[in-house]
């Protein structure tokens, strides 16, 4: 027996986790003409061929449940000059988008942040039981990035911080 807690503890499982940096996203649709989102730390790519995305949602979510009744989303990468806007989007705010500049992605509408480094605009490909999340695939249908010469905000045991590139 080595003392450690059992891969079941859900708060050593979190603590281990918490030890593998993440980017940061803002995830947004349209539900019902209003602009909806949140924040997710959980996104990667799929597929080249292809392009397919996926993010992993509380399965508790209200803001999942607005984007998931659309059949659409827009992935944004969050820069991290934009740590305000995150916190916005992963709380339980009733006006996430107050004060933030965004306009309808190309082919969905959904709702594409200004000064994100990247975005990518999905329609929803495939929705997987993924235990208390979901795994939510998505067909990118258009994408580009932004050059500001600014990093990626991440997410790393319990805070959020930047990049710095090593030599």
């Amino acid at each position: 027996m080595t003392g450690r807690p059992p891969a079941s503890d859900p708060a050593h499982f979190r603590k281990v986790l918490g030890r593998f940096p993440t980017g940061v996203t803002i995830v947004t649709a349209m539900d019902e003409g209003r602009p909806t989102g949140l924040a997710i730390g959980s996104f990667t790519s799929v597929s080249l061929d292809p392009p397919l995305v996926a993010f992993l949602p509380t399965k508790t979510s209200a803001s999942y449940a607005a984007i998931e009744s659309s059949g659409a989303f827009c992935v944004n990468v969050v820069a991290e000059d934009q740590k305000a806007m995150t916190g916005v989007f992963a709380s339980k705010a009733e006006d996430k988008f107050a004060g933030v500049d965004w306009e309808p992605a190309p082919v969905t509408g959904s709702p594409k942040l200004g000064g994100c480094l990247a975005w990518m605009d999905c329609k929803v490909h495939a929705v997987h039981d993924g235990g208390d999340h979901w795994i939510v695939v998505g067909a990118v249908q258009e994408m580009d990035v932004d050059d500001r010469d600014v990093g990626p905000l991440l997410f790393f045991t319990g805070a959020y911080g930047g990049f710095a590139a090593l030599d």
